[in-house]
């Protein structure tokens, strides 16, 4: 891991200023408390997880072996007095609570008091008084490390996180997280001593849009189990949750002014099973949830093609006025709303409006792929009209690729999911203004078989591994498009073959923390072999935590107990 600042990428942040992270004069303070616990420390066993260990990798990491900090019992936690970093502060005591079993108090600072042994502040234009913070003042001044950059520093005797927001503050307690031994993800108290390797680390994102994917609609999943996939983003810094809330098998989002959406075309799935949707208060449930982790949702109401849970619940959306029959199957392609009505028009406009007022974040998604029924001018007629009617709630459309040969929108996010990544098409829409999303299907779709025998998943776009996963370049991926046009990536998990949380744990991780790193850091970075040895140590955080995982032939897994053999996730029970 470099201790000088990674090579510069065409789509990553400008180089960190060159620092010398291991300048570190200890305050009197410091050393008295070094001076006390020297007598158990000299024996004691170096910290399990080295600093260099984190996913996604650092941008910068300064190992200091004489400065490892064991938490004590009586540890306090010091903030600001901001709100937003004091609820990161309750966030990192709930999360070290249950393991450790100490009272962890949060109790807030002024900015030139830091007496608690884990410290978190804000810092804009003014640079902290400690010197070991002073040693990177050129990147605390707001424009370097961004809103979502932090920095960690690890002495004998405190921990401290320095961001200029909250959300970067939060980045920094997932990283403290990952550095504590694996244990620390225990729901129940545990004998260990809990060391945190010494140095400094400083970090910030290559892409500003990191993100998954989750069909809801395929088949349902409950609150909780998307509450808990929001923390599998969180934990590997992913910010934003896409929800694909409608399609052929089931519309998942409640609407008042059109209320058989749910009634009707909420109650199949793929299979034939319940179905489910989500009331205003659960969708609510989900983004604030999400936000408090500093992720944020993304809506989809897929348009114009896979509506026919739509077109079941309002027959007079549909071409031809008939009612279809519900569908639970798993083709595509063969279902639109009309583009030639008026009322069709009423009920994009009603739906997005609603599903707006909900949403805080600023996209909107309207899928628009594969409605191969629409005639090609149809088709783009009814996209510019839906993209107007996103503008209109002043959110900021997204859709597939496919919306690429349509009249640009201000702002326009195209999300591509091609396999061949020459693609003119998109090129020119990039030309005209659209950024990118990339979800390269044979990369970072993680409904794609691990391997032939993997029992759920699919192999249409071949079979994705940890390595394949891993090793390609967002910032270089498509020809003729630039890296300043990439947003961001997104790994997208459809549903068709996943019918409970444990198969979706199976086929996102250790697939996830792949597509975390390469949208998290510099491309200097990345390297498969340093890779699969720190997600190794990820096993065993898995295991304590109760997640299920494909336990990869591809990464060297500590071979100790706790790390469960590998099984198939269908043998796990259904869910009810």
């Amino acid at each position: 891991m470099p201790t000088t600042p990674a090579a510069s990428s065409e789509t990553g942040p400008e180089p960190l200023d060159r620092v010398d992270l291991a300048a570190r004069e200890p305050a009197a303070a410091e050393l008295a408390r070094v001076a006390a616990q020297a007598a158990g420390d000299l024996l004691a066993p170096p910290a399990p997880v080295r600093l260099g260990d984190v996913v996604p990798a650092p941008e910068l990491v300064a190992p200091d072996a004489t400065a490892d900090f064991t938490l004590p019992a009586d540890a306090v936690i010091r903030v600001d007095a901001v709100p937003g970093a004091r609820d990161v502060a309750e966030q990192l005591a709930e999360l070290l609570r249950p393991a450790t079993g100490y009272p962890l108090p949060v109790a807030d600072t002024a900015p030139a008091q830091h007496d608690g042994l884990l410290v978190l502040t804000l810092s804009g234009a003014t640079v902290p008084a400690d010197p070991a913070v002073r040693a990177g003042a050129a990147i605390l001044d707001g424009a370097a490390l961004g809103d979502e950059g932090y920095r960690l520093d690890v002495s004998a005797s405190r921990i401290r996180i320095t961001a200029v927001t909250p959300a970067g503050l939060f980045h920094g307690v997932q990283t403290l997280r990952q550095l504590l031994p694996a244990a620390v993800e225990s729901a129940t108290p545990v004998a260990e001593r809990w060391v945190v390797p010494g140095g400094a680390v400083v970090d910030r994102p290559r892409f500003a849009y990191r993100g998954a994917m989750l069909d809801v609609a395929r088949h349902f999943f409950p609150v909780e189990d998307v509450l808990r996939v929001v923390d599998h983003l969180a934990r590997y810094k992913l910010n934003h949750l896409h929800l694909h809330l409608t399609d052929d098998q089931g519309w998942r989002i409640a609407v008042d002014a059109w209320p058989k959406l749910t009634e009707v075309g909420g109650t199949t799935e793929v299979g034939g099973g319940p179905g489910g949707w989500y009331t205003k208060n659960d969708y609510l449930r989900i983004v604030r949830h999400a936000a408090r982790r500093h992720v944020t949702v993304v809506p989809e109401i897929d348009l114009p093609g896979h509506t026919n849970a739509a077109l079941v619940a309002y027959p007079e959306l549909a071409p031809d006025k008939i009612a279809p029959p519900p569908y639970t199957g798993t083709e595509v392609g063969f279902s639109y709303i009309d583009p030639a009505d008026e009322r069709t028009y009423d009920f994009v406009a009603d739906v997005l409006r609603e599903v707006a007022a909900l949403t805080p974040g600023p996209w909107l998604h309207i899928g628009g792929d594969e409605a191969f029924k629409v005639p090609a001018d149809t088709y783009h007629g009814f996209i510019e009209r839906a993209q107007e009617l996103v503008a209109a709630t002043g959110k900021i459309v997204i859709g597939w690729h496919q919306l690429a040969p349509a009249g640009h929108a201000e702002g326009r996010v195209l999300q591509w999911w091609g396999t061949n990544a020459d693609d003119p098409v998109t090129a020119d829409a990039v030309r005209r203004g659209a950024r990118l999303i990339l979800s390269p299907a044979n990369h970072a779709y993680l409904d794609m078989k691990y391997a032939p025998d993997t029992p759920i998943g699919h192999d249409w776009a071949g079979l994705t591994d940890v390595r394949k996963a891993y090793d390609w370049d967002p910032g270089a991926h498509l020809a003729d498009v630039p890296g300043a046009a990439i947003l961001g990536v997104e790994a997208p998990l459809w549903t068709e073959s996943v019918t409970s949380l444990a198969e979706i744990e199976y086929l996102l991780l250790p697939r996830l923390p792949a597509i975390a790193e390469l949208g998290w850091s510099p491309r200097a970075t990345h390297d498969w072999a340093g890779f699969r040895e720190r997600l190794a140590g990820h096993g065993p955080r898995w295991a304590v935590a109760g997640i299920t995982f494909h336990r990869s032939p591809e990464v060297p897994w500590p071979t100790e107990p706790g790390i469960p053999a590998p099984r198939s996730p269908r043998h796990t029970a259904p869910r009810p």
